[in-house]
């Protein structure tokens, strides 16, 4: 049920197991020790679950980029609090070919990160960044996907707060050849 229903007639809801449930109601889990990134997404309720973030949940509006449902190939994690799915980044691979030709990624890179709307301004953006860096402690460079949208501030800030990432960290296009990469830090300058 939406909690301001006078003000918007719209109601979206789930059937999942058997039953109805709200929007927010499918991003929970019973379990309350859900807390922080999880591991990756796997399960089919864990994919509903970023399809609902990324589709319906928090719609784009207007200039905004709808987000991609990430293929099986990615590696997509959930960020927990309380039990409450609040937002997810995937990655694509070093050497992921894509299907309709032979490129292959040069480097890993952070394809999709978002936050819900409610929970923006919190650190949980910079949390999922400096988490995506860990992941990959042996890689000279990393990719986030080009273009970088006006809302990727977390970027910005994990660069201003780790200055041994300024380096490191390159908004690039597939496959993320030389040619395709531009230093974020030096773009911010």
């Amino acid at each position: 049920h939406n909690k301001n229903t006078a003000d918007d007639p719209t109601q979206v809801a789930v059937y999942l197991h058997d039953r109805w449930w709200s929007l927010d109601d499918a991003l929970q889990t019973c379990s309350k020790s859900r807390n922080g990134l999880m591991s990756q997404v796997e399960s089919m309720a864990e994919r509903v679950m970023v399809f609902l973030l990324s589709r319906l949940l928090d719609k784009p509006s207007a200039g905004e980029d709808l987000f991609r449902l990430h293929p099986r190939t990615e590696s997509c994690k959930l960020l927990w609090r309380d039990g409450q799915a609040l937002g997810f980044y995937s990655v694509k691979h070093k050497s992921l070919c894509d299907t309709w030709s032979s490129c292959c990624y040069l480097l890993p890179v952070l394809d999709t990160l978002l936050v819900r709307r409610s929970c923006r301004r919190r650190g949980f953006g910079l949390q999922m960044v400096q988490d995506f860096c860990s992941m990959f402690p042996t890689e000279e460079f990393l990719g986030i996907s080009s273009p970088l949208s006006a809302s990727m501030v977390a970027v910005k800030r994990f660069l201003q707060q780790h200055e041994e990432h300024r380096e490191r960290l390159y908004e690039v296009e597939a496959p993320g050849g030389w040619t395709q990469r531009r230093n974020i830090w030096l773009n911010i300058q």
